[in-house]
């Protein structure tokens, strides 16, 4: 890997509508251009559109939402679809599931992260959910962002991605 490519980033949750939102649009806004993320689910609903909460909490803490929307994990296990370097499941659900083959068999890893959109709360609640797995990404994303991923191969970009998810 070259210092001049930008590394594909692929989040994968069941839905597309809250966690990997979050984590495509932080890691776009945090990579500077060696990054770009992407997200997708295994099984989004019909018409499935990104959590308002999602969106907000986004938008709050000043993080571009523009062009987000739910997708299918499909989309980028087509032959013309971007080829990823990493993989990252962000629920235990999406996890467990036999993943679609990704062309150019990139780093996997799992970062598992509470639903902030499940349960009954209030919506105050809901955001504080939002706000506090927006932090948890944020905080594994600082350390993956600042690794020497020029000089890592796709073992070792894995081993630490992996080692990431006990942060």
């Amino acid at each position: 890997m070259s210092d001049t490519k930008a590394l594909n980033v692929l989040f994968l949750c069941t839905h597309n509508s809250a966690r990997s939102i979050l984590a495509e649009a932080l890691l776009n806004h945090m990579g500077q251009g060696r990054f770009v993320a992407y997200s997708a689910g295994s099984s989004p609903r019909a018409q499935q559109q990104p959590h308002p909460l999602a969106l907000e909490t986004l938008r709050s803490a000043g993080i571009a939402t523009e062009g987000l929307h739910s997708k299918s994990w499909d989309a980028f296990a087509a032959p013309e679809a971007p080829l990823m370097d990493l993989v990252i499941t962000v629920c235990d659900n999406a996890a467990g599931e036999v993943c679609p083959y990704w062309p150019g068999q990139p780093a996997t890893a799992h970062w598992g992260y509470a639903d902030p959109s499940a349960g009954d709360g209030s919506d105050d609640v809901k955001r504080a959910a939002f706000t506090q797995t927006l932090y948890q990404i944020r905080r594994r994303l600082e350390l993956l962002v600042n690794l020497p991923l020029a000089s890592l191969g796709k073992l070792s970009m894995q081993n630490e991605a992996r080692r990431l998810a006990q942060s």
